[in-house]
């Protein structure tokens, strides 16, 4: 159903052209815009004017229209005057009404078509089908983002991302719940991940300077059939997830860069504990001191590197030499040796999984 401010604007606009007053009712005769004074006066005249076979007619000093979409009516437009010419102009209203309704219920079918999708709540047939009925092309290539705002229905972020890419009939913007506004992005044919990064970026950009909103994105991989969106959404989702996880510093991730992250995030919780203990003899890597765990996160910023992480921490060389032994005693892993660094690396990142999956039961 159209909004009653996009009625008013309507009839505002003709008036400004035509000077003539316009009226819509709905099937009950109550006064949904207006642009004169006293028009629920005609509340039982449009009342009878529902039953009448007419489609329009001339009542006291107005002209009546019905206002149908697919054999059902949906109002009432009365046009202030008698004369054919304020006949004419209430049939273009009556005509540019109903031609709104055609197209936002275009617009509504697609956007809980693409909401469907996205939920895999249709079958494969159905799929190609409806998409079909619609004018959606089935074989382009897509991505899907998400965009999470901070806020629940952040209606400036959605009306903001709207704007920037609802010109273009081929991108669907729509939300599946309260914080996340979902855009299927049509990718050309020479369009690749740096791209899609870009426009992350612009996401992010107009999110936070025009909408004043703070927003996290993510997005999926491109697939190339429509079938396929429901899986590039996932995608994104969990890049979503595992993002606040171990990329927390960021506010754009992408699902082919989550790297060990997500081969994490899909472990079992009794497999990250039982992992945990065999490594670490029942302890925690997280218990550390706060410079012996800053020693460790420089030294694998630097990439095992001994020279550029007592230079960047400020301290000399035998200093880190004596922090990497003391680690080694207490754990029995040498940082060193690039084996024992990647197991220790994954160690803490299982170990930020299981903190998270814990708080999140709460």
């Amino acid at each position: 159903m159209i909004s009653n401010q996009i009625l008013l604007n309507t009839i505002e606009g003709l008036k400004s052209i035509t000077r003539i007053d316009m009226c819509v009712m709905d099937t009950e005769g109550k006064v949904l815009a207006t642009t004169f004074t006293g028009a629920d006066e005609y509340e039982s005249a449009v009342v009878a004017f529902v039953e009448s076979p007419a489609d329009s007619q001339l009542v006291s000093e107005f002209q009546f229209f019905k206002v149908s979409e697919d054999n059902q009516l949906e109002y009432i437009l009365l046009a202030k005057g008698g004369n054919d010419d304020v006949y004419m102009v209430g049939k273009m209203a009556a005509f540019q009404i109903q031609s709104l309704l055609v197209a936002y219920k275009e617009r509504y079918d697609k956007d809980n078509f693409i909401k469907n999708l996205l939920l895999d709540n249709m079958l494969l047939v159905d799929i190609y089908s409806r998409a079909k009925k619609l004018h959606i092309d089935t074989d382009v290539r897509r991505v899907v983002f998400i965009i999470e705002t901070k806020n629940e229905k952040d209606t400036n972020a959605l009306e903001t991302i709207r704007g920037l890419f609802s010109t273009k009939s081929k991108d669907f913007i729509t939300a599946v719940d309260e914080k996340n506004i979902i855009l299927v992005k049509e990718v050309g044919d020479t369009q690749g991940y740096d791209d899609m990064d870009k426009i992350a970026r612009t996401l992010l950009d107009m999110s936070n300077s025009e909408a004043m909103a703070k927003v996290n994105v993510a997005y999926g991989t491109i697939v190339s059939d429509i079938k396929e969106v429901s899986k590039s959404f996932k995608e994104a989702k969990l890049a979503l997830d595992v993002g606040k996880i171990f990329y927390s510093d960021k506010n754009v991730v992408a699902y082919n860069s989550l790297g060990i992250g997500r081969l994490i995030y899909q472990l079992p919780m009794p497999l990250c504990k039982m992992f945990i203990k065999e490594i670490f003899d029942g302890k925690s890597p997280d218990e550390f001191d706060e410079e012996t765990l800053s020693t460790i996160n420089k030294f694998f910023e630097n990439s095992l590197n001994v020279s550029e992480t007592s230079r960047q921490l400020y301290i000399h060389r035998n200093t880190l030499v004596y922090r990497l032994d003391k680690l080694q005693k207490s754990t029995n892993l040498d940082l060193r040796i690039f084996d024992d660094a990647i197991t220790f690396k994954i160690a803490l990142m299982v170990v930020k999984y299981m903190k998270y999956m814990e708080s999140m039961d709460y």
